[in-house]
C-alpha cells in the first residue's frame, strides 16, 4: 500500500514538474517588443498603435507582447528614426514631414493632391510604399503607413480668403510649410507637442493640420475659427529595427505583414470618423465657426501651389526616382480609393 502511495506521489510530482517546465518554456518563448510614439496617448497615431499592439497579441496567441510608449516617454519626434535604427525602441512611429529631404519618394504624399479623406490617403500611402519599396527606408522594416486627414486651417481669427492669410504665422511642417508660404502665410515649423503653448503665447496665430486636434489637443479652446481647405495630408510610417525584425520567427513576421494594409485602412477610417466627432464636439463645447473655401479660392490655391509639384519632380529626379511614374501612381490610387 505504502509503495503504491509513494508511486502515486512521485507521479504527481513528475506531472507538476513537467507542467512547470512547459509554462516556463512558454514564457521563455514570449517575444517582448517596445513601441515608441511621440504624440499624446489620445491622438490618432497612438490610438492606432494600441490597436496594432492588441491585434498582434491576439493573432500570435499572446506570444508577442508589445509595450507601448506614447507621448515621447521613450523617444521624441526628432529622435524617433535614429532611436529605432539604434535599437532604443524596437518599433517607432515617424512623421515623414519632420525629416525634410530624407524621404525623396514618399514625400510625394505631402503635396497638394486634393485628398478628401484619411482612408483614401492612408491606403494610397501604403500601396505606394509596397509597390516602390523606396531605398530611403531600407535600413528599417516598415510595418505600415497611414496619414492624417486632409489639412485644414485652425486659427485665432477668421480665414475666409487668401488675403486673410497674408503675413499670418501658421504652424506647418515639411512641404506643408511651403504650401503656406505659397498662399501668403508665414510658416512656422515645430513639432505638434510644442504648438499649444505657441498658440497660447501668440507666437503663432494658428495651424494647418487635420481637425481631430481640435478635440485631442484642445485647440478648439484657442482657435475658434476653422476653415475647410482640403490641403495636404501628413504621412506617417511605423518602422521596426531591422535586426529585431530579422530575429523574429517566420510565423510572427507573417502576422505583422498580414496586418500592414489592414492597419493603414483601419487607421484612415478611424481618423475620418474621429474628425467628424471632433468637429461636432468643438461646435457644441466651444461654439467654433467652420467656413469652407469656395471654388474660386480652391482654384487659386491649385494655381499657387502647382510649382511645388514641379520642385518635387526635380528633387526626386536628382535622387534617381521616376517622379512622373510615382505621381501617376498616386493619382490612380487616389481615384480608386475615393470612388
Amino acid at each position: 500500500m505504502m509503495k503504491g502511495l509513494r508511486a502515486g506521489i512521485a507521479a504527481l510530482m513528475m506531472i507538476f514538474v513537467m507542467s512547470f517546465m512547459a509554462v516556463s518554456g512558454a514564457q521563455a518563448s514570449e517575444i517582448a517588443l517596445k513601441y515608441a510614439n511621440f504624440p499624446p496617448a489620445p491622438t490618432f497615431p497612438c490610438v492606432q498603435m494600441e490597436r496594432w499592439a492588441q491585434e498582434v497579441a491576439t493573432r500570435t496567441g499572446g506570444v508577442v507582447q508589445v509595450t507601448t510608449y506614447p507621448g515621447s516617454t521613450l523617444l521624441d519626434a526628432k529622435n524617433m528614426l535614429r532611436g529605432v535604427m539604434q535599437g532604443q525602441a524596437d518599433i517607432g512611429c515617424i512623421s515623414l514631414a519632420y525629416h525634410p529631404g530624407v524621404f525623396p519618394l514618399l514625400s510625394v504624399m505631402e503635396l497638394p493632391h486634393g485628398f478628401t479623406s484619411a482612408e483614401s490617403a492612408s491606403r494610397t500611402a501604403w500601396d505606394l510604399y509596397a509597390k516602390h519599396q523606396p531605398a530611403e527606408l531600407d535600413k528599417v522594416k516598415v510595418l505600415t503607413m497611414f496619414t492624417s486627414a486632409p489639412s485644414q486651417f485652425m486659427a485665432k481669427k477668421p480665414i475666409r480668403t487668401l488675403a486673410d492669410l497674408k503675413g499670418t504665422e501658421i504652424r506647418g511642417a515639411g512641404l506643408i510649410s511651403s504650401v503656406l508660404e505659397r498662399l501668403g502665410a508665414t510658416p512656422v515649423s515645430m513639432p505638434m507637442p510644442e504648438v499649444p503653448e505657441a498658440v497660447q503665447k501668440g507666437i503663432i496665430q494658428g495651424l494647418l493640420t487635420s481637425f481631430e486636434v481640435l478635440k485631442d489637443m484642445k485647440f478648439a479652446e484657442m482657435c475658434k475659427y476653422e476653415t475647410v481647405a482640403n490641403l495636404p495630408v501628413y504621412p506617417f510610417a511605423v518602422i521596426m529595427n531591422k535586426k529585431r525584425w530579422d530575429s523574429l520567427p517566420e510565423d510572427v513576421k507573417k502576422v505583422f505583414d498580414d496586418l500592414s494594409a489592414e492597419q493603414a485602412q483601419w487607421t484612415g477610417q478611424y481618423m475620418d470618423t474621429h474628425v467628424e466627432t471632433a468637429l461636432a464636439w468643438s461646435k457644441e463645447t466651444y461654439n467654433v465657426e467652420v467656413y469652407t473655401f469656395d471654388d474660386a479660392v480652391q482654384a487659386e490655391i491649385a494655381r499657387l501651389t502647382a510649382p511645388l509639384i514641379d520642385e518635387w519632380i526635380a528633387a526626386a529626379a536628382k535622387a534617381g526616382i521616376d517622379a512622373q511614374a510615382v505621381l501617376n501612381d498616386v493619382a490612380a490610387l487616389k481615384a480608386t480609393y475615393e470612388q
